[in-house]
């Protein structure tokens, strides 16, 4: 699904260099790489704010706390994503609501959220899913319609751009209140290990997140507020700043095997037309393919993985069980059945390999027993 290693390999004296440069000045903990790349962050994304923290969950976790949120307020988000964007709402003993997302983008529907919101509704959290941006517009102007806070999770979608109807165009994570990302080795931006930031443009906002994120300290043994330990750590923050200015090129690989990916589905042998679709797309937002996923309609979707899976070929569904169904989840107010598209999309996604280093052979190699094996299972 991801071939870190011959990524590193092309960079590979930049990031031995860089993780040397740390050793040598035993500088681990908020040493001057993790400053360096949090300004060559804020330049690359145009946010006023980066706050490094420990992973994606650790960021949306404190941008909630940052929000001075209440046990019993409702945040909304889409069923059809990662467990850690309800986790971290769970956790702080705030009420999730779930809404079902488009058939075409996976993203929130909008309209679903607008039906979601009650008096309780303090914020929203739109997943940027699989790397292109939500319905940004029309959700920006209905939260400031209900006064709500938007928290954008942009773990997959970091380099991703939102061009609004004026012409003005931000990057995916600087258009809410605050946005996060995650630096999981298998994202665009990826470490080495675990790594995750925190934007925002709003300076009393960043102050009380960077202070949650160091144990609720302003000033050092004064603690204001009940705060977490999430913090980049110099070594992570040295591959990354290595990796920065190669992730445009790194964004241009993946939209490269995609559209290699859609000229080959887009276009298909009529035996199988119609069962195979490829990614719609978000009208206003550019797609930077963390994943590329596949709807598989009229055959047998786990059959086909299978098939792709002994032709050493990896295939991932992303995701399974939409939160709603989660058995950790599970809540009276929802059943089976209420929200269609996150559950059809559940038994239909197939995500193939989709990274930087992907190249013709492969690409042919796979979209190959793709076909192949669609017409047999049809």
């Amino acid at each position: 699904m991801v071939d870190l290693q011959t990524q590193y390999q092309r960079i590979k004296a930049d990031i031995d260099a860089g993780i040397q440069e740390v050793i040598d000045s035993a500088a681990f903990i908020k040493g001057p790489k993790v400053a360096a790349f949090q300004e060559h962050l804020e330049a690359y994304t145009g946010a006023k704010h980066v706050i490094p923290v420990g992973n994606g969950t650790d960021a949306l976790q404190i941008a909630l706390m940052g929000l001075g949120l209440k046990p019993g307020d409702e945040v909304i988000t889409p069923t059809f994503t990662f467990i850690a964007t309800a986790e971290v709402v769970a956790l702080l003993g705030l009420t999730p609501v779930v809404v079902d997302v488009d058939w075409e983008t996976m993203n929130m529907d909008i309209e679903a959220v607008r039906r979601a919101i009650t008096p309780r509704t303090k914020a929203i959290v739109p997943v940027h899913l699989f790397g292109q941006c939500a319905d940004m517009e029309a959700l920006m102007a209905l939260a400031k319609e209900k006064h709500i806070y938007v928290v954008e999770d942009a773990c997959q979608a970091i380099g991703a751009t939102f061009t609004f109807s004026n012409g003005e165009t931000k990057q995916a994570g600087t258009i809410g209140d605050i946005g996060c990302t995650s630096f999981f080795p298998s994202k665009n931006l990826g470490c080495y290990g675990d790594g995750g930031a925190i934007f925002t443009n709003d300076d009393a906002l960043a102050e009380r997140m960077r202070a949650i994120a160091n144990h609720g300290c302003h000033v050092r043994y004064h603690h204001d507020e009940v705060g977490v330990n999430s913090r980049l750590d110099s070594i992570q923050a040295a591959i990354l700043d290595a990796k920065l200015p190669h992730l445009d090129e790194y964004i241009a690989a993946r939209q490269r095997a995609a559209a290699y990916y859609d000229s080959v589905f887009s276009d298909q042998n009529s035996a199988i037309s119609g069962k195979l679709l490829i990614p719609g797309r978000q009208a206003h937002s550019t797609h930077v393919f963390h994943q590329y996923t596949l709807r598989v309609v009229g055959a047998d979707r786990d059959k086909l993985r299978e098939g792709l899976a002994a032709a050493g070929i990896p295939a991932m569904i992303y995701y399974p069980v939409p939160l709603h169904q989660q058995k950790a989840y599970r809540d009276p107010r929802y059943k089976d059945g209420d929200f269609p598209v996150a559950e059809r999309l559940a038994a239909c996604v197939l995500s193939l390999p989709m990274h930087t280093e992907l190249d013709e052979e492969q690409l042919s190699y796979i979209t190959g027993n793709v076909l192949k094996l669609m017409i047999d299972n049809c």
